[in-house]
């Protein structure tokens, strides 16, 4: 009887002890979903997929900070080299630290001021010249115009 016991008291254990990580997978995918704003079948695939994963979770982390990144140069409507300098950062190991340290971080545009190149770039960019450019010629100008000279 007493092994009985002992044998139940050691089962409940264990699954006790693996309802953890579980729960926290959870809590980690419904921020996720909560952060990208999802709603209905989109949040329940997504969640589906979150929860699902299994030992490649480095693979579908990758992945999900693919789809975020996108989103997010998606709703920034970033095109072009633009686009590409803002999917380097925000795929960069550099990224993912800052992210890890800060919740707020998700949005660095948003949560700090711009800096002094990027007020530099925006200028150049409001240019009209730099508007009727394309190509070598618009690469070109806006070297020039972001060495200052």
């Amino acid at each position: 009887m007493k092994k009985l016991i002992l044998t139940i008291l050691m089962t409940t254990f264990c699954l006790s002890a693996n309802a953890g990580p579980q729960q926290e997978k959870m809590k980690a995918c419904n921020a996720d979903a909560a952060k990208k704003e999802l709603a209905g079948d989109a949040r329940k695939t997504f969640m589906k997929d979150c929860l699902s994963t299994k030992n490649d979770s480095a693979m579908h982390s990758q992945q999900n900070k693919m789809k975020m990144c996108n989103a997010d140069a998606g709703k920034k409507e970033l095109k072009g080299d633009e686009r590409k300098a803002f999917m380097k950062d925000c795929l960069s190991s550099k990224h993912d630290s800052a992210m890890a340290a800060s919740p707020m971080a998700a949005t660095p545009m948003a949560a700090s001021p711009m800096t002094a190149q990027q007020n530099k770039m925006k200028t150049c960019n409001a240019d009209p010249k730099a508007k009727t450019l394309k190509g070598d010629e618009r690469k070109a100008f806006m070297k020039s115009c972001l060495s200052g000279s």
